[in-house]
């Protein structure tokens, strides 16, 4: 695994619809970038991670995203991300 920044949201796609989506405090999944946890610790990131994957029965590509602080939320750093969290 390449080298990721904290802090990180996990990201996936739901297994339904393919539609991006983002884990939540809670551990369920949100469509909205903003309801996403955003986590400043690798062990933490690690664990939820872990968390995710073990859902294969609701989402597919689950990986870590790099953000930074934003005031309605946490902002995607990757280019990706920008255009996941905003729609086509």
């Amino acid at each position: 695994m390449s080298r990721i920044a904290m802090p990180v949201v996990v990201a996936a796609n739901d297994l339904f619809d393919g539609d991006p989506v983002w884990m939540t405090p809670g551990g369920n999944w949100s469509r909205s970038l903003a309801d996403a946890e955003v986590i400043g610790d690798l062990a933490g990131a690690e664990a939820r991670l872990a968390a995710a994957m073990a859902q294969a029965d609701r989402v597919v590509g689950v990986y870590m995203a790099e953000v930074r602080p934003g005031p309605f939320g946490p902002v995607p750093v990757d280019f990706r991300e920008r255009v996941r969290a905003r729609g086509p």
